[in-house]
């Protein structure tokens, strides 16, 4: 996630596509990059804005912040590397925009950028507010490690005694919660209402709901299976010895705590894909893998 906000400048994507064009309605849409800057432009055909993407949010597909009059909005279409160009944002095809203010996108509240770049950038809330001055873009270390910096420069002088906690200390259900403060809580997704294939998304919350899940078994909490630190592992093999580390027909005797933990019937290998189901997102153009760890059956509906 170290570029899960990208800057311009630095933005791969926008320079392998220097000029990208998408309709919406009475709108046209252009991302015109060159000589370092890119440029989000909206017309209607009379009037026409033209607006510096000053962000990128997102590490695969990208959504765009631009600033209009003080106000940031979030674009109104984004970058899709399955369509290899422009479409609607998730969540915003419902947006039926009556000026050319309003079809720059979706404005952003106080709270909406906070939470945006929050999770998208480094130190860029500083006392509950948002400070622009200080962010770094993507995830740093500073960003999990509260005091890493400090740690740092202690360290290299040989000084350990200011290492911050480790997060692996944490239970699966303090994990949990940790990562969901980007990705989700239980807790949060419960209390706000997002149900349907929306929430697929939302692994932490997944989890949660799988019928193994134990807040104080290390087995199954989210750094059980990934590394934090490392790109995520897509070869379904890899997660295997994750799940056969809990059922194993070897043991189901050695664990009488554990009831549920019983070993499949049908294979001991590639587990996840059919346990853990590749759900398409709605109007994403992406599919997510579904953390509601279960026994699929043929047309079932989506389980909330």
């Amino acid at each position: 996630m170290g570029r899960a906000m990208q800057l311009p400048g630095d933005n791969p994507d926008l320079v392998a596509h220097p000029k990208m064009t998408f309709h919406h309605g009475a709108y046209t849409y252009e991302v015109d990059t060159r000589n370092g800057q890119s440029q989000y432009i909206v017309s209607d055909g009379t009037h026409t804005l033209s607006l510096p993407i000053l962000w990128a949010m997102g590490a695969q597909a990208q959504t765009w912040v631009v600033e209009h009059h003080g106000q940031m909005y979030e674009s109104l279409v984004s970058y899709y590397p399955t369509l290899n160009g422009l479409y609607l944002t998730v969540g915003d095809d419902t947006m039926a925009p009556k000026t050319i203010e309003e079809a720059i996108g979706r404005p952003l509240s106080e709270e909406d950028a906070k939470t945006c770049f929050g999770c998208h950038s480094t130190n860029a809330i500083a006392d509950h507010k948002l400070d622009l001055s200080t962010l770094k873009p993507g995830l740093t270390c500073e960003h999990c490690h509260t005091g890493a910096m400090e740690h740092l420069k202690s360290a290299i002088k040989g000084d350990h005694s200011d290492d911050p906690p480790s997060l692996a200390d944490l239970s699966t259900e303090d994990i949990s919660n940790f990562c969901g403060r980007c990705h989700r809580s239980w807790e949060l997704v419960v209390r706000a209402g997002w149900k349907g294939p929306s929430n697929v998304r939302f692994q932490p919350y997944r989890l949660a709901n799988s019928k193994c899940f134990n807040g104080a078994d290390p087995r199954i909490s989210c750094i059980a299976c990934h590394d934090p630190h490392q790109k995520v592992v897509r070869d379904v093999t890899d997660y295997d010895s994750k799940c056969l580390a809990c059922h194993s027909p070897t043991l189901e005797a050695a664990t009488p705590t554990s009831p549920h933990a019983r070993s499949c019937p049908v294979a001991k290998a590639n587990c996840t894909s059919c346990h853990m189901p590749k759900v398409p997102f709605p109007g994403g153009h992406f599919v997510f893998t579904d953390h509601e760890i279960r026994v699929v059956r043929p047309n079932e509906p989506y389980p909330n």
